[in-house]
């Protein structure tokens, strides 16, 4: 059951500024589909192999839960189809678009999840391509990806973290208080170390606001970008127990660039920083 906190220490946000990308550059990946989810609302894998070792905030894993309400676990499964708040949970999750996917409608896409290489590099990723939303709806379909990339080539446990969208027209199950996949509790896009509010733990700018991650918003997924010069691709660098967004320099970001906001009290061991100018 999912324990509700009050928010005690920061709440990070990544805010992006509008940036013009090649239109035709899908940002979800080829592959990882070796295996199939069946159709299902609110199913999980059992522990997966992921193929090499994550160091995810001290935590080495090489085994996680997908879960099909898009993200994936490292503790344990999860069923939750009402997104938490990420700033507070207690729970070790990696979550592109947390939301109450449901794959039992005819016309919907299946999660599917699997080995694969970005780059020459060892990889393992998730694809929720084409999936609706509770109750078995099929009339609003999105499509989005995880990719854990291997880069132990840096140090022992590095890995890479993308979230790829391609589109996103639902934001909430219809059991999470909201109608026609809209509107009610909405989507969240994030991770955290399981340690609650005095964790370490990141949030986009947009979850759980009504419409923000939709197609055409502001903040829409498919539009934006992080680290990546592919419209609807997120990229974050695990390197050394701690996530970084650039060249791991704790820094304050650049004009014009990302914008790092935060309310109370910053979780000091997460890390946004821009490479410093030339």
């Amino acid at each position: 059951m999912v324990s509700y906190k009050s928010i005690i220490a920061g709440v990070a946000a990544l805010s992006m500024f509008a940036i013009t990308a090649s239109a035709d550059a899908a940002a979800i990946r080829i592959g990882f589909d070796g295996n199939t989810l069946a159709a299902n609302d609110d199913g999980s894998t059992g522990a997966v192999p992921i193929g090499f070792s994550i160091d995810f905030f001290g935590v080495v894993s090489s085994t996680l839960f997908v879960n099909n309400n898009g993200n994936v676990t490292l503790d344990s499964s999860l069923s939750t189809f009402t997104p938490f708040d990420l700033t507070s949970t207690g729970q070790q999750i990696i979550a592109p678009f947390f939301g109450d996917v449901d794959t039992r409608g005819a016309g919907s896409g299946l999660v599917t999840y699997g080995a694969g290489t970005v780059d020459g590099r060892t990889a393992f990723g998730v694809n929720w391509v084409d999936v609706g939303y509770f109750s078995s709806a099929v009339d609003l379909l999105n499509s989005f990806q995880l990719v854990l990339i291997d880069r132990s080539d840096t140090g022992p446990g590095n890995f890479d973290i993308e979230f790829n969208y391609d589109q996103i027209l639902w934001e909430t199950g219809d059991a999470s208080s909201g109608s026609g996949g809209l509107g009610g509790d909405s989507a969240r896009v994030g991770f955290s170390n399981g340690s609650g509010a005095a964790g370490t733990f990141f949030e986009l700018a947009g979850s759980a606001v009504n419409g923000a991650f939709l197609d055409g918003a502001v903040n829409a997924l498919i539009a934006n970008m992080l680290n990546s010069d592919v419209a609807g691709r997120y990229i974050f660098q695990a390197r050394n127990g701690e996530i970084i967004v650039d060249d791991g320099i704790p820094e304050i970001p650049l004009p014009g660039a990302f914008v790092l906001m935060f309310s109370g009290l910053f979780a000091s061991r997460f890390f946004i920083s821009k490479k410093r100018a030339a």
